[in-house]
């Protein structure tokens, strides 16, 4: 524990808070864009060690929250054939389809499985070749190389009876969108590290170079996430915007080539649909057409169904970080993790869970 206690070390994040307050910085609205980041931040109380006039926003890095409605509802439908397996992550048993959700289901009969990996989807269909596995490959670009390694060990082993509903999505572009909507006034990003350990820094470039938006790739620890909130506050007082590598023991400029060419091996690039952002151009994966034989929605007719989100429901807005998770009225009301109204309260990544988890305690 002694590495980890570096990162979580007193006296370093007094001498951080001090730096930070020294820099009397100008208001400005900060965004991190990874769930984890969120769940951090909350954790640690790390909003209330800013100097005033800074503020966290917290954007669309939740996977199982920025999936649509219409993908959780064509996976429910896929689970109505006799035979089927239903293979997912925890996260996404208690994910809101438009009439139902996934633990629902499980009870009133159901084969639903909840596995740590693709992998043992795949173990999984082996053990079992009588039935049909599908696996809901939710996640961004650091769950997509196992999913495509996964996929090549299926189709090197001949297992016939797998297959994937494929929901991943890319995140530079989500923030290219964000920029572009104007919609919050953001003035640096945190970017996410599980992403770019996979990607590396050279992907959001653009971001610097073409909108000036300061922006550094954190760790998840308290001094991780100080440490680049005084990177970005130096971004900006000195007017040098670009991306900088805070977590630099882990992601490299150019990331993992491997886990690149192996997800370019298995995937191409599609536009998808994000809850709270609608379509994004270039946002999206899908299977490559020799490996089509294995997309679930093809295999099985599997129809993306028009489906409309409980109005009062304001997980869109705060994917987009236009409002607070307080802000929504149902939040800790209507809307708790045993009764989810919308994902971002189901998801361990999700930004209400982490709003409610953390709130101040009714005595103070």
């Amino acid at each position: 524990m002694r590495h980890l206690d570096e990162y979580r070390d007193p006296a370093l994040l007094r001498a951080l808070e001090r730096e930070l307050a020294a820099l009397r910085p100008a208001p400005v609205n900060l965004m991190e864009v990874c769930g984890t980041h969120t769940m951090a931040a909350a954790r640690f109380g790390l909003r209330q060690a800013l100097p005033e006039g800074v503020e966290l926003l917290s954007g669309p890095g939740c996977p199982v929250c920025v999936t649509p409605t219409r993908e959780v509802d064509r996976f429910l439908a896929a689970g109505a054939a006799p035979g089927t397996i239903l293979a997912t992550f925890g996260d996404m048993l208690r994910v809101p389809g438009s009439r139902s959700n996934l633990e629902r289901e499980r009870a009133r009969g159901a084969d639903v499985r909840v596995l740590y990996s693709a992998a043992d989807a795949v173990a999984l269909a082996r053990s079992r070749p009588e039935r049909q596995v599908i696996f809901f490959a939710v996640g961004f670009e650091t769950t997509a190389p196992t999913v495509a390694m996964t996929l090549l060990e299926a189709d090197a082993g001949g297992v016939g009876n797998f297959s994937i509903l494929c929901a991943h999505r890319i995140v530079p572009p989500a923030l290219k969108a964000l920029v572009l909507a104007g919609e919050v006034n953001v003035g640096g990003f945190i970017l996410p590290g599980h992403v770019s350990t996979i990607i590396g820094s050279r992907p959001y470039e653009f971001l610097a170079r073409e909108h000036r938006m300061p922006c550094v790739i954190a760790g998840f620890e308290p001094t991780d996430l100080l440490r680049a909130v005084l990177m970005l506050l130096r971004q900006r007082a000195e007017q040098r915007p670009q991306v900088e590598i805070e977590y630099s023991r882990v992601v490299k400029p150019g990331g993992n080539e491997r886990a690149q060419a192996v997800m370019e091996r298995v995937f191409e690039v599609c536009d998808a649909e994000w809850r709270g952002l609608g379509m994004i151009a270039g946002s999206g994966l899908r299977l490559r057409e020799e490996f089509r034989r294995f997309d679930a929605a093809s295999r099985f007719g599997l129809l993306a169904p028009d489906t409309q989100d409980p109005p009062e429901c304001r997980c869109g807005e705060v994917l987009r970080g236009v409002v607070r998770p307080t802000d929504c009225t149902l939040f800790g009301n209507a809307c708790t993790p045993e009764h989810p109204v919308g994902p971002c309260m189901v998801s361990t990544e999700g930004t209400c869970a982490a709003y409610y988890k953390y709130r101040p305690s009714p005595d103070g």
